[in-house]
């Protein structure tokens, strides 16, 4: 079943890799804006769901956060973790920075021992306010899915330019300061193998993100209904080997089945 979140506030929700998560939609409520066009995505394809409204305003997420915040400091439960994600990538919202830095005086007011995370393709890091206010948040979880370009536009099918090396040099900026997060899969689409759980896949991965340094490294599978028909999940045996390898390599790990 597609999902399309509400905006500019949805939840809480309970996420397996996040805990008690209020959610924050810096995409319109009525469809999806996003620099990728995932064939696994839970919000569908862009083309099957274009907004007809506007993104909501720094001045709307600013006050709808705070009304929630304030409910739930008065009713509970408490959130975990403030985080950034919807029906779209949130970085692509012209006043992200700025919402950062609301979102961050919201939390340190109402619930200063919550996370602040932003689920994030890494499509616009390379430019300075994003990147900025990237590097202020506590969880900058950041989508590299494998370092082959022509996978990538199978599996993520970046609508824009996607340049690769340089995607990887500005995850390299943050200095550790993040958090990658990999999606394996297997099956098919349009009769093209999607299984990125091979070798030639998983090793030039691994050898980026080592690179990278992140602080953690987050690897999960297909856990929702997809828009694309044929695709698998990756098994937990797969993945714990893949997690035992990064392991190994001094890299800190989280799997989601």
């Amino acid at each position: 079943m597609t999902v399309i979140y509400p905006s500019p506030i949805f939840g809480p929700i309970h996420s397996r890799r996040l805990g008690v998560s209020l959610g924050i939609n810096l995409m319109p409520n009525d469809g999806k804006l996003c620099s990728f066009n995932c064939i696994y995505c839970e919000c569908g394809f862009n083309e099957d769901f274009r907004p007809r409204l506007p993104r909501p305003t720094r001045e709307q997420v600013r006050e709808a956060l705070e009304l929630r915040l304030q409910l739930m400091q008065a009713e509970g439960p408490a959130p975990d973790v403030l985080t950034f994600a919807g029906n779209g990538e949130p970085t692509s919202h012209p006043h992200f920075a700025e919402i950062i830095e609301d979102t961050l005086v919201l939390r340190d007011r109402y619930f200063p021992n919550a996370k602040v995370s932003v689920l994030s393709n890494s499509t616009f890091i390379h430019k300075p306010a994003v990147f900025d206010a990237l590097c202020r948040v506590d969880n900058n979880i950041l989508k590299l899915d494998t370092v082959d370009a022509d996978y990538i536009a199978l599996l993520d099918r970046p609508t824009g330019r996607y340049d690769l090396p340089q995607l990887i040099a500005d995850l390299k900026r943050f200095q550790g300061r993040c958090i990658i997060q990999t999606m394996f899969l297997k099956g098919s689409y349009e009769g093209k193998d999607m299984n990125n759980l091979a070798p030639r896949f998983v090793e030039p991965w691994m050898k980026a993100v080592e690179e990278i340094a992140p602080r953690q490294v987050m690897i999960y599978t297909i856990d929702r209904e997809t828009p694309a028909k044929g695709l698998e999940k990756a098994s937990h045996e797969e993945l714990d080997a893949i997690a035992d390898q990064l392991r190994q390599r001094g890299l800190q790990v989280s799997v989601s089945y």
